[in-house]
């Protein structure tokens, strides 16, 4: 795996490789990998000849009291499990590298829509920060097809709106949610938990899939389900961000037509904010 720091270097080493018809896939990420960035790395292989990571812990997409200063920096573990899986390029800027004249001229990206609501309604300017980010990195790296997870369904859908509305041609490749054993959606925040917290950590997933067995069964009182399942995870002992059934398509609330589904629901623990997602398609009615 060859590791770069500055973008010259990267995007000429990636010329070279596209100069020779190769396909190139990317997944971008915050570092202290697990599984879960791993089973991105090996789609993005097992779709293009070349598969470049970036590690950067993106200032700009960090709250004013969240956790970027305590954000974990692993990158020996990270080069070693990247290796592992045959990652052929890493990009590790510096941040004066992806922001040179400083953070506070930045040029920003902004999407206008579903940014707002759900994880954008709790940490204001996040997404501001992740589309800033995602479309530099896009320019730096040019990839054929970029690979996100499903964790962070309402990333996806901004990211995938970005691409259309710039014309960017990068294909956006979702990626299943890697699980542990008791269906906690694996996740760099997760070391944050106490022995206490991890054993109950999972409820999030119990109480998501929950509901998405009521609605299978017929049930479409969506606002009473949503009240029921945020009980269930204050009596879990957790604090509530959200919980919504929504459109899959434009993550507003569902309306009783609409038949592709997602939960979407974000919890606080003591010291972390988990997020997790189920989503089901429902057959059509007749007219």
């Amino acid at each position: 795996m060859h590791i770069f720091r500055h973008i010259s270097s990267l995007r000429e080493a990636l010329l070279a490789e596209r100069q020779q018809g190769k396909r190139i896939g990317f997944v971008p990420t915050m570092g202290n990998l697990h599984q879960g960035h791993l089973a991105l790395m090996k789609k993005a292989k097992s779709r293009c000849e070349i598969a470049v990571a970036s590690i950067f812990v993106n200032r700009l997409q960090f709250g004013l009291n969240e956790d970027w200063d305590q954000y974990p920096r692993t990158f020996e573990s990270d080069c070693q499990q990247l290796n592992a899986v045959h990652c052929d390029y890493l990009f590790f800027p510096e941040e004066r590298e992806i922001y040179p004249n400083g953070m506070d001229g930045q040029t920003r990206v902004i999407v206008p829509t579903m940014t707002d609501m759900l994880c954008g309604a709790s940490r204001p300017g996040h997404f501001e920060g992740v589309t800033t980010v995602v479309s530099k990195l896009f320019n730096i790296v040019q990839p054929d097809e970029a690979v996100f997870g499903l964790k962070d369904f309402q990333q996806i859908a901004v990211i995938r709106h970005m691409v259309e509305d710039l014309c960017i041609p990068v294909e956006i490749i979702a990626g299943d949610i890697v699980r542990e054993a008791d269906g906690l959606a694996m996740s760099s925040r997760n070391h944050y938990l106490t022995e206490s917290e991890r054993s109950r950590a999972n409820q999030l997933n119990k109480t998501l899939n929950w509901v998405k067995a009521q609605i299978v069964a017929g049930d479409r009182d969506y606002v009473e389900l949503e009240t029921e399942a945020q009980s269930q995870i204050i009596a879990a002992g957790f604090r509530v961000d959200y919980l919504q059934v929504c459109s899959s398509d434009m993550l507003t609330p569902a309306a009783l037509d609409d038949t592709r589904l997602t939960v979407l629901g974000a919890m606080y623990t003591e010291a972390a904010r988990l997020i997790d997602n189920v989503s089901l398609e429902l057959p059509m009615s007749n007219p």
